[in-house]
């Protein structure tokens, strides 16, 4: 069979009005008016808190000005904002096909696209950091974002969103074919941020593609992390952390589209919630397609919760169209701290407060391991001790040395 470039695309074209490719992942069009607006009755809104998006879902005014994007620089790298036929060039770059009211949007209204375009054959030796900070909730916004890597590139993009925002944002991913690539996005807004965003990567032949999600600020923050493969042998490992506190929302959804065989996906998710109306949901779906015979998939999502009054959904999914595989999985649990493993720390002298931490860090630090970005790994810890240090060691007396 012969393997397209755009098999996403290509297999909505040969798909008969009104059909799905999966259960969560309805046929999607570049026609904003095929989209109705979400109700919150739909699968794939049914968690997600449609009054508190300040209209980011339906038909919220898109301004600009008050997110500003920020980046470091490094030789032979493009990184700029482009507009006009460059920009629309850009759109559905990674082979996205708008499956939401909101991304048809960004797509077709959006005038710029922010642009990290690596060459084929480079090397990067440092990330390259995209900061965008916001200045101003009450505004709505929309953005497009374009990571272009060429073949066999070895590159990490750290895109770092802080600040005031209510943003729509669409972040298309380009992995050429024996590329090593990672893509971190960073969620640390204010508390009174909205974030709607949707990744979508195309993972080439013999290619490795990195996606990790970090939640720990804003008020509500929804991202859908798609990824799907443009040839065989592409491998991806997505990896997220989040931390929800009182009021927040925290929705991860993710979504392998295996369109190419003898490729792999890998997803570990690992969250924390505490104080009350904390809500965290983490929708994991993976399609095995009847071409993709020899993949191997595995998901995995795992919460704790620290105190009362939060809730965790946990959903994986797995639908598979061919029995030719090599292996697929997953796992999901909720739960509270484990009783032996604080007793096995108290039976030691250690405090029922710093027990507690050291219990939360051993959760996470694994994880946080994996993102190799030694800088980024450390920011991470320093900001989970913070968040502790709300709820779990609120109480916890100060520890004097000597």
């Amino acid at each position: 069979m012969t393997l397209t470039d755009n098999p996403v695309a290509d297999a909505i074209e040969t798909s008969p009005p009104g059909t799905v490719l999966s259960h969560l992942h309805p046929v999607g069009s570049f026609d904003v008016a095929d989209h109705d607006v979400p109700t919150g009755r739909e699968e794939i809104w049914r968690f997600t808190p449609l009054k508190r998006l300040r209209d980011l879902h339906s038909d919220a005014a898109y301004s600009a000005g008050a997110t500003t994007a920020t980046w470091n620089t490094q030789d032979g790298i493009r990184v700029e904002n482009v507009d006009g036929d460059e920009a629309r060039g850009l759109r559905g770059v990674s082979g996205l096909v708008p499956n939401t009211r909101f991304v048809a949007r960004v797509l077709a209204e959006v005038p710029t696209t922010l642009l990290v375009d690596v060459p084929a054959e480079v090397e990067l030796a440092e990330p390259i950091v995209v900061d965008l900070t916001g200045s101003d909730a009450s505004v709505t916004e929309a953005a497009h974002v374009a990571l272009r890597f060429g073949a066999h590139s070895q590159a990490v993009v750290v895109l770092n969103h802080v600040g005031h925002a209510s943003l729509a944002q669409v972040v298309e991913v380009k992995v050429g074919d024996g590329a090593q690539v990672s893509v971190i996005s960073l969620q640390d807004w204010a508390d009174d941020a909205v974030h709607l965003t949707h990744h979508e990567a195309s993972v080439g032949r013999d290619s490795t593609y990195k996606h990790v999600a970090i939640s720990f600020g804003g008020s509500v923050v929804r991202m859908d992390s798609n990824v799907h493969y443009a040839g065989p042998g592409g491998s991806a490992e997505m990896l997220g952390l989040y931390f929800a506190d009182e009021g927040q929302h925290l929705e991860h959804r993710l979504f392998a589209d295996h369109t190419a065989p003898r490729t792999k996906s890998h997803v570990v998710y690992k969250g924390a919630l505490q104080g009350q109306g904390a809500h965290t949901v983490w929708v994991g779906n993976v399609l095995i397609r009847k071409v993709a015979e020899g993949i191997e998939t595995f998901e995995e999502n795992r919460n704790l919760v620290l105190t009362d009054g939060c809730r965790a959904d946990s959903v994986p999914n797995l639908e598979i169209e061919t029995g030719e595989i090599a292996g697929a999985g997953h796992a999901s649990a909720t739960g509270r701290f484990d009783d032996e493993q604080l007793f096995y720390l108290r039976s030691r002298g250690i405090d029922e407060p710093e027990a507690r931490r050291l219990v939360v860090h051993g959760f996470f630090n694994d994880l946080i391991r994996k993102i190799g970005v030694p800088s980024l790994q450390e920011q991470l810890m320093a900001t989970v001790e913070q968040e502790l240090a709300k709820n779990v060691l609120k109480d916890a007396q100060p520890v004097v040395a000597g």
